[in-house]
């Protein structure tokens, strides 16, 4: 892997840069809604205050376009993780200048200080030199736990480690890395991936890299459509993405060349409008009739996919069969949920809907690996590098 990891840095009395991904929901209120994040990076800085090194936290959270949000402010992660750890986390109301640098050098080995919203500023996304700098004055040793930000040259994740002597990968990036890229690598067959989601093009990438290293991929969800019209089924007033029906139809050419099996929906769950609430009708054929639009995979979609499912060795798993959110429209992806948990398969699973599913279907548990990068993690399987990884192979 070429990564120096954290367990082989020597971190005693050291200032440590962590890089975490704290970016979890907040309500109207200000509070967390789900902490999943938070607990993720827990190893990482347990075992960096165990060493007694002292410890730098820095996150982003939302979309402020670098201007101070107070609705986005980190504190109340602050104060979760001070909850999880069991000792108080201070909190820098900035993440660059004189009063975060004061705190950061004053504190003892085992202290924690989580710095305020990097996306506070807008040289974090535009990977600013003298913001990694300025960052760089709070470090001796840097630390990346943030797989989800992993896809991103900012200057948390690609510039500050170029200016510090020491670097390496958290135990969550470890994780992400090792089941990821066993993917890619010599996974056991038959290798079956499943893919759900709205649309096409957001998966592009992925279809085209994993065609001819998987066995089969499953289609569901809103993306099912696109395929369909592509081999000329009527989908009635289903979401197409028009422009990709080509490529789609490529897609099924290519697949059918390079040993890999393709299954699309063959039959479905319609209504005639999209709106919660709505009554659902299970049409039994592969095509949708004019003025209804397809919301979830049928039953015998779910029995076809529950027998490739049951076959696998290995599975990885993106996006919902449907709109799962909606009663009436989340069996379809309720059924692949607890299918892939019962198999005996390596099973991995990402994606912000695609976890949703799984806490939904009570089926946490059961999966060998779920990431925490969405996007980090099918850009990785599409087979690009991703920067806040490879800056970290500079320094093995």
């Amino acid at each position: 892997m070429g990564i120096r990891f954290i367990d082989g840095l020597d971190l005693k009395g050291k200032r440590v840069f962590i890089r975490v991904d704290f970016n979890v929901p907040l309500d109207s209120e200000g509070k967390i809604t789900d902490d999943t994040r938070i607990r993720a990076s827990l190893p990482t800085i347990n075992f960096a205050r165990e060493q007694r090194a002292r410890l730098i936290l820095s996150s982003h959270l939302g979309r402020p376009k670098g201007k101070p949000n107070i609705k986005m402010s980190l504190k109340p992660a602050a104060l979760r993780l001070s909850e999880l750890i069991g000792t108080e986390v201070r909190f820098a109301p900035d993440c660059i200048g004189d009063d975060a640098e004061r705190v950061a050098d004053g504190l003892a080995p085992g202290d924690v200080l989580l710095l305020e919203n990097l996306r506070f500023h807008p040289e974090e996304e535009k990977n600013d030199p003298d913001f990694a700098r300025k960052l760089a004055r709070m470090s001796d040793v840097y630390i990346n736990d943030a797989f989800g930000t992993a896809h991103r040259a900012h200057a948390s994740t690609e510039g500050l480690p170029r200016l510090v002597k020491e670097s390496g990968a958290g135990f969550l990036m470890k994780r992400e890395l090792e089941h990821l890229e066993g993917l890619l690598g010599n996974p056991e067959r038959p290798f079956a991936v499943i893919l759900g989601g709205a649309k096409v093009s957001d998966k592009l990438g992925v279809i085209h890299n994993l065609i001819g290293r998987t066995d089969t991929i499953l289609i569901g969800g809103g993306m099912a459509y696109t395929f369909l019209k592509s081999r000329q089924v009527e989908t009635g007033n289903s979401k197409v993405e028009e422009e990709m029906v080509d490529e789609a139809g490529k897609m099924l050419e290519t697949a059918g060349s390079r040993d890999t099996k393709i299954l699309l929906p063959i039959d479905h769950v319609t209504a005639d409008r999209f709106e919660e609430g709505v009554q659902g009708t299970s049409e039994p054929e592969q095509s949708i009739p004019p003025g209804r639009l397809g919301l979830d995979i049928g039953p015998e979609t779910v029995t076809l996919f529950q027998k490739e499912i049951a076959a696998a060795r290995t599975i990885f798993w993106n996006g919902p069969m449907g709109v799962f959110e909606w009663p009436g429209f989340d069996s379809g992806t309720m059924a692949v949920a607890r299918a892939v948990a019962e198999s005996g398969a390596v099973k991995v699973a990402g994606g912000g809907d695609t976890i949703a599913a799984i806490e939904k279907a009570k089926v946490t548990d059961r999966f060998t690996h779920i990431s925490t990068g969405g996007g980090a993690s099918l850009e990785l399987l599409e087979g690009k590098k991703l920067p806040g990884v490879e800056i970290l192979r500079r320094n093995p």
